[in-house]
């Protein structure tokens, strides 16, 4: 009887260590989710198994820090983690993060600073050579109709008036950042997308709703604000020119936005440019284009939103900056004539 209550132990022991194991393996080997995103992890200097076990659970990365913990001590790797910023995903398996854990710290951070007026393409050009990301999956990620596709866990109310088929061009703040080498183009423009929601004030939403402009709407004139004239007061000026042409049916006539249609950067377009046939031509179609021609400052949303209204019509941007206005048509013509001949 005893013999083979002692068997019975022995057996119902084996089985639940058989049981464990198996449970632990499959913890090690499958991910705790199928949902791609990509993630910053922080080891800092001191925690040991336990405390990143723990982490990596918080943040969704594995399902059971027990099993991570195994896993470590099997590999005898105790020793083996050092403090540092890692890039990782919930679709690995905790194998994976191991692996990354004890072989791949991340550089320190560094600065980047992405210039007012730039395109997606342009951040993305730059970011590239700073040996941040590839040019292509910047651009790539920022194309995204729906933010929430790159960035499942926020959902930014900035974004909701834009068209169905708009970009996020126009909306990635220019600005310095700290980032990591290992950072990826979702975690870069998440701080981006952060940033402008941070910047644009709820005053500054209820004031342009107030002047029954959208965000989308400020933000497109904005762009070309930003690419027209330098100055707070020029650009005020110039914002008030313009929506004194939107208002009264006239063409912004904006060589920004034909120079983004032709890909060129005339001070002055040829004619052949301006009779180029697209939707960002505004000598050629009223109002204004389908969306943001670049990623306007802070300085030009406030231009956009809070116009100077003056006696001005036309104006033009001399090859040194400077701003040169006029009420008439001929005056803007003797303007041309004298500064950009």
């Amino acid at each position: 009887m005893i013999k083979r209550l002692f068997l019975t132990v022995i057996i119902l022991a084996l089985a639940g260590a058989i049981l464990a194991g198996l449970y632990v393996w499959n913890e090690v080997n499958f991910p705790a989710s199928t949902t791609d995103r990509a993630q910053s992890f922080t080891i800092a200097q001191g925690q040991g198994v336990k405390d990143i076990a723990t982490n990596l659970k918080a943040q969704g990365l594995i399902r059971t820090p027990v099993a991570f913990e195994i896993y470590t001590y099997i590999k005898h790797a105790q020793s083996q983690y050092t403090d540092g910023v890692y890039t990782l995903n919930a679709t690995m398996s905790i194998r994976d993060i191991f692996q990354v854990l004890t072989t791949d710290a991340s550089a320190p951070e560094e600065q980047i600073t992405l210039l007012e007026g730039w395109t997606a393409k342009d951040m993305g050009q730059y970011l590239e050579k700073q040996g941040v990301v590839s040019a292509d999956d910047f651009i790539d990620t920022a194309s995204v109709h729906d933010s929430r596709s790159i960035i499942s866990d926020t959902t930014y109310a900035f974004l909701a008036d834009r068209p169905a088929t708009a970009t996020l061009e126009g909306f990635l703040f220019p600005d310095t950042y700290r980032v990591y080498k290992t950072s990826t183009a979702n975690q870069i423009i998440k701080k981006m997308l952060d940033n402008f929601g941070n910047k644009f004030t709820d005053q500054m939403k209820s004031d342009a709703a107030a002047g029954n402009m959208s965000i989308f709407q400020i933000v497109t004139l904005a762009s070309i604000i930003e690419k027209e004239v330098r100055s707070d007061t020029d650009r005020k000026l110039v914002a008030g020119i313009f929506y004194d042409r939107l208002n009264q049916g006239v063409a912004l006539q904006s060589d920004a936005t034909v120079n983004y249609a032709t890909g060129n950067s005339s001070l002055q377009p040829t004619f052949d440019e301006l009779g180029v046939d697209s939707p960002y031509n505004t000598y050629m179609y009223k109002g204004l284009p389908p969306g943001p021609i670049c990623n306007p400052s802070l300085s030009a949303m406030m231009a956009a939103i809070y116009p100077t209204k003056s006696d001005y019509f036309y104006f033009l941007t001399k090859p040194d900056g400077t701003v040169v206005y006029s009420a008439t048509y001929d005056e803007h013509l003797q303007n041309k004539q004298k500064y950009l001949q």
